[in-house]
């Protein structure tokens, strides 16, 4: 049997608050914060699916005009070991007050540099915010 699982693909949100702090949530049975997003449905467009993803998880609308795509990013995953996590991240806008819903069991707003004061997920931590600190610094 061949330990070359197939990468999870997944689209992520950076969502930024007046303070340029990033929204990270937590699911339930885990102690490590994500960005929000998942995993499209088959044949799904990913500004689509990320739209699904955070109206069921968070209770918000992706405006998709605001979408600035910040890049493509991988690493392993914390919830499946031994499997690489491969996201397309972008900056979005959201209209609605973020709320905990479905599989999520917390919210946090934490500084987009570190430290950030909660447990991150590398691919957060590691790619996707220091990519959105950087759209924001030459943006």
């Amino acid at each position: 049997m061949s330990h070359d699982a197939a990468p999870i693909r997944i689209v992520a949100a950076v969502i930024t608050d007046g303070a340029n702090r990033v929204l990270v949530v937590r699911k339930h049975g885990s102690d490590v914060f994500i960005q929000p997003g998942g995993k499209p449905e088959p044949g799904e467009a990913p500004l689509a699916a990320l739209a699904r993803e955070l109206e069921e998880e968070l209770g918000v609308a992706l405006d998709p005009s605001s979408a600035v795509p910040l890049d493509a990013f991988s690493d392993w995953a914390v919830h499946e070991t031994g499997r690489r996590v491969h996201a397309q991240a972008w900056w979005v806008q959201v209209q609605g007050t973020p709320d905990a819903r479905a599989e999520i069991a917390e919210l946090a707003w934490v500084p987009m540099q570190p430290p950030h004061g909660r447990r991150l997920a590398p691919l957060s931590e590691d790619h996707i915010l220091p990519a959105a600190a950087l759209a924001l610094a030459t943006g």
